[in-house]
């Protein structure tokens, strides 16, 4: 009996030969096995697989993908087609949310709180869980749902506009809002996940589209609120002069945001 020797792919590899290398089995977000002429590799992806929603919800999405042929660029790695054009395949699985990569970039921030793929699953904690730095993510995400709430969630493409709240499908669609706001000498609105008033805190943004970014944006929330805090030497103050240091608005907001963490606490 001959013994058959299976050969390990290299990424430039799967370029060349008479047949073109294929997804053999996605068997987690973190590692691909792709095959080409008879021979097989893995294909591995920094970062962690996003099974909020279990390991079925993933498989259901993923099986599609067996079948497709692959290839390699130098730049974004093992790519596939998707719509005409060639897409990273760890950059699919990232920004289609099964994919929590080592950085938290762009896609992956709109993932998370867009709440795609496995992220559809996680508690209303969880994106600031991973993007918080110094404060509380049940305090962040109890003022998110005062701020950006949606369905029970914070939403990141919002904006609030002299008082009349906005929420976009994309960061572009917001993104133009603001831009033409700007050009128009616009200055009273509050802009992203945590809703910073552009008015007061422009200056703690390298532009309006950082603005929009959703870890950018908690992390200016928590900026102003420790310094809410140092000011005032007190949580429940840092958290309603985080809306208004009047205290009528004040408290109202401080009653609002604690009614979201007592939900949050809840596990609702």
């Amino acid at each position: 009996m001959t013994r058959r020797v299976v050969l390990i792919l290299s990424l430039a590899a799967l370029t060349t030969g008479s047949r073109a290398a294929t997804i053999e089995n996605v068997i987690s977000p973190t590692s691909v096995v792709l095959a080409q002429a008879g021979a097989r590799s893995v294909a591995n992806f920094d970062g962690k697989p996003v099974f909020y929603c279990g390991l079925k919800a993933f498989e259901a999405w993923a099986t599609p993908l067996v079948g497709q042929p692959v290839a390699s660029n130098p730049d974004a790695g093992i790519t596939v087609s998707v719509d005409a054009r060639d897409v990273a395949l760890e950059q699919l699985l990232v920004s289609k949310g099964w994919l929590q990569p080592v950085v938290l970039d762009d896609e992956a921030q709109a993932a998370i709180t867009e709440r795609r793929g496995g992220w559809a699953c996680a508690s209303a904690t969880t994106p600031f869980d991973l993007m918080h730095t110094s404060v509380d993510p049940k305090v962040l995400a109890g003022i998110a749902l005062n701020e950006s709430g949606l369905n029970g969630h914070a939403w990141p493409w919002t904006l609030n506009i002299a008082g009349q709240g906005y929420f976009f499908r994309t960061r572009e669609d917001a993104y133009r809002v603001v831009m033409s706001l700007i050009a128009h000498g616009r200055r009273d609105f509050d802009v992203g996940l945590m809703q910073i008033n552009w008015g007061y805190h422009a200056r703690r943004f390298a532009s309006p589209w950082d603005a929009l970014a959703p870890a950018t944006s908690v992390h200016v929330a928590e900026d102003i609120l420790n310094e809410n805090y140092s000011k005032t030497h007190s949580v429940a103050k840092a958290i309603a002069y985080y809306h208004s240091a009047n205290p009528a608005p004040g408290q109202a907001y401080l009653a609002r945001f604690a009614r979201h963490l007592n939900q949050i606490q809840a596990g609702l």
